[in-house]
């Protein structure tokens, strides 16, 4: 009896360690995998010779984007693009490099820029999605402790924690729809950089397969990202259930 009521006391725990490690092993998955797949093509050099500067810049030209800079910066697979401050920053060993995972992910990164001039719908409103979402996250703790402390209170007080709670559970709740919208984004990012690729003859067949498995391997840390925080949000949600009973 004595061992089952540990058992129940560390019921918490037992959540943790059920859900999230699963979620956790996911992620260093997929870390390790695009890691190894830019590290194997970054030793590729494409036969056109352009480095991932040259690349983003003229697929940027021949969408008719003429308002976006592209910029080098620190970091090892820290590339992004910037709707904000119309920048694709690339770098070093993408902005400088013709290697076949440089040609990748800088025309990756121009495939967001296109999706703003497309107007693709799920860019935009992940645009719109992401400043709430900081702003939100921002206030999940707060809103945890606060629920915390009053919802072993009064029926009154109870009930205000009981808000607050379920408030910071619905701040996990949006950062799942904010990845899932992510989704979408980058996968169509992935897509429209290898098919301007091959179209424009920056990469040959064979080299927009090895562009391909980069992007692929990229994409993947988006859906452990999902995943991690579908299985966050049911975590917090499990144990505000368990401490309700």
């Amino acid at each position: 009896m004595n061992n089952l009521l540990l058992l129940s006391g560390y019921w918490e725990y037992y959540i943790i360690v059920i859900i999230l490690i699963p979620g956790l092993i996911l992620s260093i998955y997929a870390q390790i995998k695009v890691n190894n797949a830019a590290n194997t093509y970054s030793e590729v050099a494409s036969k056109s010779g352009r480095t991932g500067a040259e690349v983003a810049k003229i697929l940027l030209e021949g969408a008719n984007i003429t308002n976006v800079q592209i910029k080098r910066i620190g970091g090892n697979l820290t590339d992004y693009y910037s709707h904000r401050d119309k920048t694709v920053a690339l770098s070093s060993d993408i902005h400088d490099s013709n290697s076949v995972t440089a040609l990748g992910v800088a025309a990756h990164e121009c495939g967001h820029a296109i999706q703003y001039k497309t107007h693709y719908f799920p860019i935009i409103l992940r645009n719109i999605a992401i400043p709430v979402s900081n702003i939100a996250s921002a206030l999940l703790w707060p809103l945890v402790i606060i629920g915390m402390i009053f919802s072993f209170g009064t029926l009154a007080y109870g009930t205000f924690g009981n808000i607050m709670l379920w408030s910071g559970i619905a701040v996990f709740g949006f950062a799942v729809v904010v990845n899932l919208i992510t989704l979408p984004c980058e996968f169509n990012a992935s897509r429209r950089a290898l098919k301007l690729l091959k179209s424009t003859g920056l990469l040959d067949e064979e080299e927009v397969h090895g562009a391909k498995q980069v992007l692929d391997a990229a994409a993947l840390t988006y859906v452990a990202a999902l995943i991690v925080s579908i299985l966050n949000f049911l975590r917090f949600v499990l144990v505000f259930a368990d401490r309700r009973r």
